[in-house]
């Protein structure tokens, strides 16, 4: 997750994520040729989000200073390139496995992940682990929420978003990890009934629970 922070608060971590050992107020606000009043202001919006803490004390000259550190989630502020690196994996696993190897792997990667979050679905009824597949897809970044069940079985689930958008058009096996990740939680048969990948406007899933 990123920091929701201004633009003269992005300068400000930019300053620290130069100086990886810190910096105090008032050599922020000489470099940026502000007041340190308004650099105090600008850290408190950056410490509420998380993005800097306290550091070591400046002992340098005079009495000792505080300074400043941007923190992981600061770091993480700044762009990545995940998704470049992503393909040029996917892509070599594809070549050397095969589509349908790959299809497969997709797959079981999903039921994999999915292993380690089965405790939190356990002894809950349908509807409750709908509920709950409704988080882990929020934490994995998708804009989802449950929708009205459908007769007597059936539980909906639409995303508004797709978190391997981008991946996934140049790789539509990715979505088979969604897919086995969700029917192990639900314990049932996922049915992919609107893909944005495809040119819809959601992702709609539906799910055959065996309960």
């Amino acid at each position: 997750m990123t920091c929701n922070v201004t633009p003269r608060q992005l300068q400000i971590l930019e300053l620290l994520l130069k100086k990886r050992s810190g910096l105090t107020i008032d050599a922020i606000a000489h470099a940026l040729d502000i007041s340190r009043t308004a650099v105090l202001q600008h850290f408190s919006g950056l410490q509420r989000e998380g993005c800097v803490q306290e550091g070591s004390l400046d002992k340098t000259a005079g009495r000792p200073v505080r300074c400043y550190v941007i923190t992981e989630k600061g770091i993480n502020h700044f762009p990545k390139q995940y998704a470049w690196f992503s393909e040029i994996i996917l892509n070599r696993l594809k070549e050397q496995m095969g589509p349908d190897a790959f299809r497969e792997f997709m797959s079981q990667l999903g039921k994999d992940v999915a292993q380690g979050l089965l405790q939190n679905f356990a002894g809950k009824s349908k509807q409750q682990r709908l509920e709950e597949l409704v988080t882990v897809m929020q934490g994995l970044g998708y804009k989802a929420e449950a929708l009205p069940v459908r007769g007597n079985k059936q539980l909906h689930l639409q995303a508004r978003n797709c978190v391997y958008h981008d991946l996934a058009q140049k790789h539509a096996e990715i979505c088979e990890f969604d897919l086995a990740l969700m029917g192990t939680l639900m314990d049932g048969e996922i049915e992919h009934l609107e893909c944005m990948v495809k040119g819809d406007d959601v992702c709609h899933f539906s799910c055959n629970s065996k309960e």
